[in-house]
């Protein structure tokens, strides 16, 4: 009869050892939610600012991980405008987790990504978000 270390048997998949990143111990993961969110994030906060480049200029957008906590019965904010300091916060895990796509795929994830940050600038500039970029604004 042969004895098994009893420690991590449950990851040890046909004796293979515990699985591992493709990228290897020391370099990163290629893709990550939290990645790919940073980039969405940015590209559309980039655009935007390109195409509002005065009001705009002096605004900070940042990336928090949930908001403070809310009365019962209210929503979950999915960002916070605090225009007294230019900032422009952006939920993360509201934002992903608490979607209904029809289809969940990386298109309508980047998609509903890009239209909270257009809904958090309008709020921002004291626009409509179809006001910013009419051609590029897909509401979700």
């Amino acid at each position: 009869m042969q004895t098994r270390d009893v420690r991590g048997n449950w990851r040890d998949r046909h004796g293979r050892g515990i699985r591992a990143a493709v990228t290897g111990p020391h370099l990163p993961l290629l893709r990550s939610r939290h990645g790919n969110f940073e980039m969405t994030v940015a590209s559309a906060a980039q655009f935007l600012k390109e195409m509002w480049p005065g009001e705009l200029a002096q605004a900070r957008f940042e990336i928090g991980l949930m908001p403070g906590s809310s009365p019962e019965g209210t929503k979950v904010a999915r960002w916070k405008v605090v225009a007294a300091e230019h900032r422009i916060v952006l939920f993360r895990l509201p934002i992903e987790r608490m979607a209904r796509l029809h289809r969940d795929d990386e298109l309508h994830r980047r998609m509903l990504i890009e239209s909270c940050v257009f809904r958090a600038v309008a709020e921002y500039l004291g626009k409509e978000p179809w006001e910013l970029a009419p051609d590029r604004f897909r509401h979700f």
